[in-house]
């Protein structure tokens, strides 16, 4: 394990808390300022609704969360597995179960939101002594960022759980193959370049472009996908439900199944939209359209 992830998961949390209170959270959102404008812009586009008041309301509980959130993740990453169920809650252990045995493979679509990194914990919550979770994991162009990232990742499910992006079609084949029952967890709301968007709706407001990798590949080899839905509790501690979109995506209308992942996203983020990762420029080539339009 990296030797900083190592020294941050020894401290205990509520002093790590004290670290996002008087150093993390000052640091991000008055001295930095980091990507305070385009936090503002999403959330003012996002909620049309809300005063402005409103607005810096859910903005500064955004930037106190993401600072929580950088503690909380290097701290998970060493705790033990008795230490975590406290943490971090699996609602519907038993129904996830049974859909994944019954169709041999499930996708866990999931936003940025809440503590995202910690849903691979789920690994070591089933019971059935085969069942394998694995993430689809982007490379960081930062070396010493992506060494981190990927200790931290293994530490819940395992030395050969992140499956990189570029090799997951091959990787799928061969778990078709052995007809072994795992989860895949996907995060499913990145930015999309045009040439790459599957599909076009309105999310929060907004014109947004979607890419169809859950759909795509559920339906290519008949596996179950659902959407995991999370809540915080309390501080450091997440309430996770996996709601089953489809066990029989073959059977399912184009582009419904990326349609309902949409809207469960959404009302996730509506009961607590200080969770959700605003200033990561999500809008960015659908402005940029926009803007080459009005010319």
């Amino acid at each position: 394990m990296n030797v900083f992830v190592k020294i941050i998961s020894r401290v205990p949390l509520k002093h790590l808390y004290r670290v996002s209170d008087y150093v993390l959270y000052p640091l991000l959102y008055h001295v930095i300022r980091y990507r305070r404008k385009m936090t503002r812009q999403n959330l003012i586009l996002s909620f049309p609704e809300k005063s402005l008041q409103e607005i810096i309301a859910i903005e500064r509980r955004y930037y106190h969360f993401l600072a929580d959130l950088f503690v909380e993740i290097p701290w998970g990453s060493g705790t033990s597995p008795e230490e975590m169920k406290k943490h971090f809650i699996v609602d519907n252990m038993d129904e996830i179960e049974e859909w994944i045995l019954q169709k041999g493979g499930l996708f866990f679509m999931l936003g940025h939101l809440g503590n995202w990194e910690w849903t691979p914990e789920v690994q070591r919550r089933f019971t059935h002594p085969e069942i394998q979770h694995y993430n689809i994991c982007r490379r960081q162009k930062n070396k010493t960022m992506n060494d981190i990232m990927m200790d931290i990742r293994k530490h819940f499910s395992g030395e050969e759980s992140c499956i990189e992006k570029s090799n997951i079609v091959r990787h799928l084949v061969t778990l078709h193959q052995q007809k072994k029952p795992f989860t895949i967890g996907l995060i499913s709301d990145q930015k999309v370049q045009p040439k790459h968007a599957y599909y076009r709706t309105e999310f929060l407001h907004q014109d947004t472009t979607f890419l169809g990798g859950g759909e795509v590949l559920a339906t290519k080899f008949d596996w179950g996908v659902s959407y995991v839905h999370i809540h915080r509790v309390e501080r450091g501690v997440y309430r996770l439900k996996v709601q089953l979109i489809t066990l029989s995506p073959k059977e399912e209308q184009q582009y419904s199944i990326t349609e309902q992942f949409v809207r469960l996203l959404e009302d996730n983020i509506h009961e607590q939209p200080e969770l959700w990762l605003w200033s990561h420029n999500r809008w960015k080539w659908e402005r940029l359209q926009q803007e080459e339009s009005k010319k």
